[in-house]
């Protein structure tokens, strides 16, 4: 995929925007503008004379995956938990295929996007509180048919010190033979040597086990800032449902702990131990499962380099800043490993 490619993904065509327009019968389309926060698929704001719209291009799950997602956002609503439901089409579906893509409307949350840092500790804590709620919400929606039941067990692959090592190498020479000796390339090929040495030196820290502790069942997937909506200190709407998927529910404690509380290159560990403690009082988990989680994910973190791949491999420069914002916290977090494993299992 090259910048170009990147940059056309977020057009669209007179005729397919008139398509969908008489698909989800929204009558006159008054403005509509690209959404530039999505990461991965496309999003645009379609003002019409029915209201607001977020208009959403899917392009990174499959279409019967997405639509097996959706059709669980109804008994959420109805259970209390905060999301938007999507507009059903005219054809009686809620993905609608128009130009050889698949596209999803919702109407227009209201509120706004606000890091994890920038939430009081109480707010953290009732972050915390919802997830739990949504776990149960998931797991009950699984157990009525919404969602299929929950496999019997569950496995994790961990991967090894060599294979990361060997992925460094490659990446490194990808670096070399395709970049263009910018800046970016420079602190690639700086920050690989030192996940190399990182890797041999905390080779014996490795998850042993390919089997989790704690339970498991449906979890959202990607509880991020970015996909969640506040208003007057309340969260108003979880979006992006397209991870949704069955985990140990311990590791998307610990991810989300990460994505909202690991800011800048450090964690903000007060309202790490705030959020955990939010989610333990609704759904206990022991603290083994959790610092199981919070290590693997640590280790997840160490051998994982999915943005230099897009960067290299697919010409995709749009999540360069999340690898220079990542290295810097892998690096704080490896120096403190047991300190951040604590705040994950609620202390301090």
């Amino acid at each position: 995929m090259t910048n170009a490619h990147v940059a056309s993904r977020h057009r669209m065509s007179s005729n397919d925007l008139a398509e969908l327009v008489k698909e989800f019968d929204l009558g006159d389309v008054v403005g509509w503008r690209h959404l530039a926060d999505g990461l991965m698929n496309v999003n645009w704001q379609l003002d019409t004379l029915r209201g607001a719209f977020a208009l959403k291009r899917v392009t990174d799950v499959p279409l019967d995956g997405l639509r097996r997602n959706l059709a669980v956002l109804p008994a959420l609503a109805e259970a209390g938990i905060p999301v938007i439901v999507p507009v059903v089409g005219s054809s009686g579906g809620v993905v609608v295929e128009v130009g050889g893509s698949g596209y999803c409307l919702f109407p227009w949350g209201q509120g706004a996007h606000v890091r994890g840092v920038d939430l009081p500790h109480a707010q953290a804590r009732s972050l915390g509180t919802l997830l739990a709620r949504l776990h149960l919400t998931l797991g009950h929606a699984a157990e009525t048919g919404v969602l299929s039941p929950v496999p019997d067990s569950l496995t994790a692959d961990v991967v090894t010190p060599e294979r990361a090592a060997e992925k460094t190498d490659r990446l490194a020479a990808a670096a070399r033979a395709r970049g263009t000796g910018d800046a970016f390339d420079a602190a690639a090929l700086d920050a690989l040597a030192k996940r190399r040495g990182l890797l041999a030196e905390y080779a014996a820290l490795r998850p042993e086990r390919d089997v989790p502790a704690g339970p498991y069942g449906w979890t959202h997937g990607d509880f991020r800032y970015r996909n969640l909506l506040w208003a007057d200190g309340e969260l108003t709407a979880v979006l992006d449902w397209d991870r949704l998927g069955v985990r140990p529910y311990a590791e998307e404690v610990v991810r989300t702990a990460q994505v909202q509380f690991g800011v800048e290159g450090v964690f903000d560990l007060e309202r790490v131990a705030a959020f955990v403690n939010g989610y333990c009082s609704v759904v206990p988990l022991e603290p083994t499962a959790l610092r199981d989680a919070g290590r693997r994910l640590w280790w997840k973190r160490m051998t994982d380099f999915w943005q230099l791949e897009l960067h290299y491999h697919r010409g995709d420069h749009s999540c360069d800043d999340l690898f220079t914002a990542d290295e810097a916290l892998l690096h704080w977090w490896t120096e403190r490993l047991d300190k951040v494993e604590r705040a994950f299992g609620g202390a301090l």
